[in-house]
């Protein structure tokens, strides 16, 4: 009976240690990529605007006046917003940028995001 059981648990080792290893591959992006794993802040002059990208893929954060949730996903140095979805609160004096990301670029510990027409809208420092 014991020896039906060892190639099974044997099996059943190398496929949960492969699942681990991809998994940890998934959340760099690619190979040599820096994960944009973490929390990522604007400037001051932003009024405390932040994302924090979360390991399963999530997104939270505020432009400085409104939350931010939604989904996020990287691949090499490009980073892809799913929908973001905010809070609608009018904040005067407050730029709500961070609302409009679409995608951003990764170099170090630099975010710049991008809009939906590619252009540069702000840039995000890695905390």
């Amino acid at each position: 009976m014991t020896s039906r059981l060892a190639p099974f648990a044997l099996r059943t080792l190398v496929i949960a240690s492969a699942a681990l290893l991809l998994g940890g591959c998934a959340a760099t992006g690619a190979p040599g990529a820096e994960s944009a794993v973490g929390v990522w802040e604007a400037d001051a002059a932003s009024h405390g605007a932040y994302l924090e990208l979360a390991e399963d893929g999530t997104l939270s954060g505020t432009d400085g006046c409104n939350r931010l949730m939604g989904e996020w996903d990287q691949n090499g140095a490009t980073v892809s917003f799913g929908p973001i979805a905010s809070t609608m609160m009018a904040c005067e004096g407050v730029e709500t940028w961070l609302g409009g990301a679409i995608s951003a670029s990764v170099d170090g510990k630099i975010m710049t995001v991008l809009d939906d027409s590619g252009q540069s809208i702000g840039t995000l420092i890695a905390q």
